[in-house]
């Protein structure tokens, strides 16, 4: 019988130009085994707001997600809010550009970008 393989897409992605700015921004700060924790929390215009901070520990109740040589860590309480979403980085040069989070879930966003609402 021949056995099938499933290509399992992960719960969340890193385009490879964030994933490039993760990696060299840890290195920066001295992290280089770190990741990037992608959270969720109540707040914002839109109900809920997004938040990213380097991080080196990992609990067992995180996800970790590898693509492109970096880390993403993401809580069991976040996932579900963000599940399916893309992390790129965006070169902004009024506002100084930085790392975005491209949300299928959100049905709504407010004009920052950083704060959701999902259905």
């Amino acid at each position: 019988m021949e056995q099938q393989t499933k290509t399992i897409k992960p719960a969340m992605e890193i385009t490879e130009k964030a994933a490039a700015e993760l990696v060299s921004y840890l290195a920066k700060q001295g992290k280089p085994s770190g990741g990037l924790r992608v959270f969720v929390s109540a707040g914002g215009c839109s109900g809920l707001s997004y938040g990213m901070v380097p991080e080196e520990k990992v609990t067992e109740d995180d996800y970790v997600i590898v693509e492109h040589g970096a880390k993403l860590i993401v809580d069991k309480s976040s996932m579900p809010f963000i599940a399916g979403s893309m992390i790129d980085f965006e070169s902004d040069k009024l506002m100084g550009g930085g790392f975005v989070v491209k949300n299928p879930n959100a049905v709504s966003t407010c004009g920052c970008g950083e704060s959701f609402k999902t259905a």
